[in-house]
């Protein structure tokens, strides 16, 4: 069973009907999570599955499973998935290819009238972007237990709207248990998002481990005057304030080196105008680190620099955190299966780190996990010209059915 190859035509043009949905005047794919167009996304791959003969099943985070039986139901099932959801400015892969690819395995399976030993589970997980509603990778957080229901569904939305009421109104608040499948394993295909699987001409990504990451909104009251009668010794400047913890994170990566990362990606000031000083922002900072240690040196580090810089300029610096989550080691022996089976299809294939958040690292918590990577062109990802060669996509898919039949196919751990 594990030389059969997917259908590839297929499954390009599926992925791009789904980029159809929400495409923006700058080709941009935008399907936030619970708005219209997320709904409409999650209604065309719910159809989807029920072509293929799936059970569809919906918990009231709006997770959607889409079940294959296997001819041993008594057994744990085998799962893959991702998201179908995207930033403002998304790609046509991004979590959609793991969804569909997920189903092109059904898909061939049903093709070749191969039964599998234990079922086969494609999940579509909420809000893994986090970019409507935080933390991200929300809804496989809340599937194992690590948000609770009543708190997860109360998180408002940087537009207002409350995440319960939205899954209400989008018809995908469901009645399944949460937790309802407990995987043998987990196997999560993605496109890489970074640069490395194209820089080194290798086919496929087999993801050891995932960063751990640290999300912070940070808001800074300083006081607003005029831009040309106010000395620089007696300003209390909330925007210089916003620039010198931008540069201090830009700086403290330099000086830790290694895989620590930091980005300030989110800056608000007001009162926003060219010549008045701003009395307040606010602005987000995320760093991230394989290393758990590390990481919290990272963020005493930059709590030690706001002490400083409030007491310095006169504001005052307050802190929400937004998400925080430890990095994760994969299950070597998954991990090693993926590799094996990359190289059995005769495609090149390295270890590696995965630098983006992605719903495996939920699921590894309660079952045995690992991502499979294919390259992203570039390196470009959250990007409208986010791409990944058609074979590429192929290939990974292929990977991910040699992979998947194994596992469900096995009676003892994977």
């Amino acid at each position: 069973m594990q030389t059969m190859n997917i259908n590839g035509p297929r499954l390009l043009a599926q992925l791009q009907t789904l980029a159809a949905i929400g495409r923006t005047e700058t080709n941009a794919c935008c399907r936030l999570a619970l708005t219209d167009e997320d709904k409409q996304g999650r209604d065309l791959v719910v159809g989807w599955m029920k072509d293929l003969g799936m059970s569809i099943s919906v918990d009231p985070i709006g997770n959607i499973f889409g079940v294959r039986p296997g001819s041993q139901p008594e057994l744990a099932p085998v799962m893959t998935g991702s998201h179908i959801d995207t930033v403002r400015t998304g790609g046509a892969y991004d979590g959609n290819y793991g969804v569909l690819a997920g189903l092109e395995v059904v898909a061939t399976l049903n093709d070749a009238r191969q039964n599998t030993e234990r079922s086969i589970v494609v999940g579509i997980f909420t809000n893994e972007e986090g970019a409507r509603f935080a933390p991200d990778m929300l809804g496989s957080l809340v599937y194992v237990g690590g948000m609770p229901l009543d708190e997860a569904l109360a998180i408002k939305a940087i537009d207002g709207a409350v995440l319960g009421e939205e899954l209400k109104r989008i018809g995908y608040q469901g009645t399944a248990a949460l937790g309802v499948h407990q995987p043998h394993a987990f196997v999560e295909l993605h496109i890489e998002q970074g640069p490395l699987l194209d820089a080194d001409g290798i086919k496929i990504g087999a993801v050891e481990n995932l960063q751990g990451i640290s999300w912070q909104e940070l808001t800074i009251v300083g006081q607003s005057n005029h831009a040309g009668t106010t000395p620089m010794r007696l300003r209390h400047d909330a925007g210089y304030a916003a620039s010198a913890i931008s540069t201090f994170v830009r700086d403290l990566t330099r000086k830790m080196g290694g895989n620590q990362v930091g980005t300030v990606g989110h800056v608000v000031l007001t009162p926003n105008l060219i010549n008045v000083i701003a009395a307040r922002a606010t602005i987000t900072v995320d760093l991230r680190n394989t290393d758990e240690q590390l990481l919290q040196q990272a963020e005493q580090a930059l709590n030690e620099f706001l002490k400083s810089l409030s007491e310095s300029e006169g504001v005052t610096i307050t802190s929400r955190r937004l998400a925080r989550f430890e990095p994760v080691v994969f299950d070597a022996a998954l991990t090693d299966r993926i590799a094996h089976h990359a190289e059995a299809l005769g495609l090149s294939h390295q270890r590696m780190t995965s630098g983006a958040g992605h719903d495996a690292q939920m699921m590894a918590r309660i079952c045995p996990t690992s991502m499979i990577f294919v390259p992203s062109v570039g390196g470009i990802s959250h990007n409208p010209a986010e791409h990944t060669e058609p074979d590429d996509l192929i290939a990974g898919a292929n990977v991910l059915f040699a992979t998947l039949t194994e596992l469900a196919n096995q009676e003892s751990n994977p």
